[in-house]
């Protein structure tokens, strides 16, 4: 399977145990949904865009947001080993579906950008992720690049049927990228 048809979910960060067990670290929300997983896959060369998948026998999410995974016919420390420090995903089909203003980042990609009070601004071209905030990254009409905040009071509603986003930035702060 291709990268780009799947999303993050962790990486692999040691061996557990004498079974070959792994531990993949995860980079999500809400762990305790990836419980229950019956595969994975591993993106075993980081030149290389395409994903194994591994069938998993047992899976177990740990108290510290970790998820301990048994993979079927990976039965010792040094088979196991060789999957440590990989990137792990899953398909984009398996994330559950959002509704209102909550949204996935890839999601939005290419959607509109309509201000309540400004109207039309440009496209996402990406969501930007910094440690205290995301931010929208969206390119107006006119080729020039304009940073939106994604909060709540930001972020009024997702109209996935029409690819666009409705926001209500602060007041001037379109204009400051403008000038």
């Amino acid at each position: 399977m291709n990268i780009e048809a799947c999303y993050y979910l962790g990486y692999t960060s040691k061996v557990h145990g004498k079974q070959g067990e792994l531990i993949i670290k995860l980079d999500v929300d809400y762990p305790e949904e990836y419980n229950k997983l019956e595969s994975v896959l591993i993106q075993i060369n980081k030149k290389d865009n395409s994903l194994i998948p591994f069938f998993l026998s047992n899976t177990q999410v740990q108290n510290n947001g970790t998820l301990r995974i048994k993979i079927e016919d990976v039965n010792a420390v040094d088979e196991a080993k060789l999957l440590v420090g990989k990137s792990v995903y899953l398909p984009l089909d398996t994330l559950p579906k959002l509704t209102g203003n909550q949204f996935y980042f890839h999601e939005v990609k290419d959607f509109t950008v309509t201000d309540t009070n400004l109207g039309l601004i440009g496209t996402i071209k990406q969501v930007l992720e910094y440690p205290s905030q995301s931010v929208f990254e969206i390119v107006n009409a006119d080729g020039k690049e304009i940073l939106v905040p994604i909060t709540d009071e930001v972020v009024i509603d997702v109209d996935r049927e029409n690819k666009n986003v409705i926001v209500t930035t602060p007041e001037g702060l379109v204009e400051l990228y403008l000038d």
